[in-house]
């Protein structure tokens, strides 16, 4: 018998789409792809835009690549996540100084998310994987808020959440518990697509995973619906009528500290202006008006020209001013606070107490300046901390103050609360990073705080954009940027205290308590699978 061989038709043969070396490329480039592009997407999720919803498919893109990973890997694709992040959302820190500040402080932050990378890769496998990532990247934030040189919170998800479903949680247990609950469903939702993909090639989900998958999701969701009543505009101890003056500066960039006469000759004329409107009766007389910080950068107190100017404009307006001064006392230079009275003058005083490092003091001051003696001439003499919080009486009105930098930091907004402030006020200077997203970025801290302690806020800045926010984060009334102008309006005052106010930093201490019980027992799981793995 004969057998003959059929000639094969190569057309009729199945070719892969993608050749075999270029599918190992993609598959070693799409995860690092992955991690950064999901990191941008975050810092997408951030204010001036209100995409708050993007920061889900940004952690569940992190997630992905995460899942499984050795820590190598891991630390590098958390890496690149955190650029990703990072590298757009802090540039503002380079507008005046070059790239090099800018450069060297993302390198450092995106370290902390690294590491975080690496808890969630060894945490990943996990029964109830979502909770355990979700509270690891919550100790991150803690140990961002806190180092080096006292930490820099900027960044934290809580404060891209200013106009989200979830920001009611802000006032069960603050921006540790809000931020909680986002990365919480991002991740959820990762494992929820998942569990789908593996159904859809096996037919079988374990049911456990499952419901932790559907958890994640909505009790999130679920916790900040139910949180709702606790966010409320209504006034408790009466409402006051507060006026907000945005002088502008004659320039933008570090040079307007040359022109510190002309920033606060700005600012009086503009509170002459209001008081002017007030007489004619274009707008409610206020009970105070709030200036900014760095209005007066000429010290009042040393300087008879400076102290006339803030008196007249004061007696102008006939009520307490408070002005944003920088002030030597007994040797020390301080961000100051001071509030004037139009009969009687300074009154009380309110020194900075979380002060910027490389802004307002210089850290490793004789290593830096024998790197770069710009910067020691940039910041010849470094402030110093106040020691109390900030809460000012000013006819019966508790005010507690949190000058610029410190809406950043939990603790700096929270003692002003519970040293009895009925509202408060975040008096700033932007006018530095020029029209930089800096100045929405910290705005949306403030609708943040607003929530987490359910009172008013007001955000006094010399350059913009100046608001005036209510207990709920809603903003009603807000300046342009590099404008004179005035905002004036009766607001709620509030004493009762959110649990978020009451409870402090136990939420974030019991979120790192769980990220560390997470690991925990991934390291335990992993010595046991060493120990009974079969000798080779």
């Amino acid at each position: 018998m004969t057998v003959t061989a059929t000639p094969v038709d190569e057309s009729d043969q199945v070719k892969p789409l993608v050749p075999a070396s270029r599918r190992v490329w993609l598959a070693r480039l799409l995860p690092p792809l992955t991690a950064v592009l999901s990191g941008v997407l975050l810092y997408v999720s951030f204010p001036p835009r209100t995409l708050w919803w993007l920061a889900l498919p940004a952690f569940a893109g992190f997630a992905w690549v995460l899942r499984g990973r050795g820590r190598k890997a891991a630390f590098g694709l958390g890496y690149l996540f955190g650029l990703g992040f990072l590298l757009p959302l802090l540039v503002w820190t380079g507008v005046e100084v070059g790239p090099g500040p800018w450069l060297a402080l993302v390198v450092i932050e995106a370290v902390f998310v690294a590491l975080v990378g690496v808890g969630v890769a060894a945490v990943s496998r996990l029964p109830g994987g979502p909770v355990w990532a979700a509270a690891l990247w919550i100790a991150g934030e803690a140990a961002r808020a806190r180092a080096p040189f006292s930490g820099f919170p900027w960044g934290k998800i809580a404060f891209g959440q200013a106009d989200g479903v979830f920001l009611p949680l802000a006032a069960v247990g603050g921006t540790p518990v809000l931020g909680f609950a986002v990365v919480l469903c991002g991740f959820g939702l990762y494992e929820a697509v998942r569990l789908v993909v593996r159904r859809q090639r096996t037919g079988a989900v374990q049911r456990s995973a499952a419901a932790v998958a559907l958890l994640s999701v909505a009790v999130p969701v679920a916790g900040a619906l139910a949180a709702r009543p606790l966010v409320s505009d209504k006034a408790e101890n009466g409402t006051v009528t507060v006026a907000v003056v945005q002088g502008n500066v004659p320039r933008a960039g570090l040079d307007f500290n040359s022109q510190r006469r002309a920033v606060l000759d700005y600012h009086a004329r503009e509170t002459e202006r209001l008081a002017a409107e007030v007489e004619a009766g274009k707008v409610a007389r206020p009970d105070f008006v709030l200036w900014p910080e760095n209005s007066s950068d000429i010290d009042p107190f040393a300087n008879a020209d400076a102290r006339a100017v803030i008196d007249a404009a004061a007696k102008a307006v006939g009520v307490p001013l408070s002005v944003g001064g920088v002030v030597k006392r007994d040797g020390r230079l301080l961000n100051e606070q001071i509030l004037w009275d139009p009969a009687r003058g300074p009154l009380q005083t309110y020194d900075k107490r979380q002060i910027q490092p490389f802004g307002e003091y210089l850290p490793l001051r004789s290593l830096i300046g024998a790197i770069n003696s710009d910067w020691t001439s940039m910041v010849r003499q470094d402030f110093s901390r106040g020691s109390e919080p900030g809460v000012f009486s000013i006819d019966g009105t508790k005010v507690g103050l949190a000058t610029c930098y410190e809406a950043a930091f939990d603790w700096a907004v929270r003692d002003t609360v519970t040293g009895g402030a009925q509202l408060i006020s975040v008096p700033s200077n932007n006018a530095t990073f020029d029209r930089s997203e800096m100045t929405y970025q910290q705005l949306a801290m403030s609708r943040v705080r607003a929530v987490e302690h359910s009172r008013t806020v007001t955000v006094p800045v010399t350059s913009g954009v100046s608001a005036i926010i209510m207990p709920d984060g809603t903003i009603t009334q807000r300046t342009g940027m590099f404008v004179a102008d005035s905002l004036v309006q009766e607001v709620p005052l509030r004493s009762s205290r959110t649990p978020a106010t009451r409870l402090g930093i136990l939420p974030e201490i019991a979120l790192v308590l769980v990220a560390a019980g997470g690991l925990g027992w991934a390291g335990g799981a992993g010595v046991r699978k060493r120990r009974t793995a079969p000798a080779r």
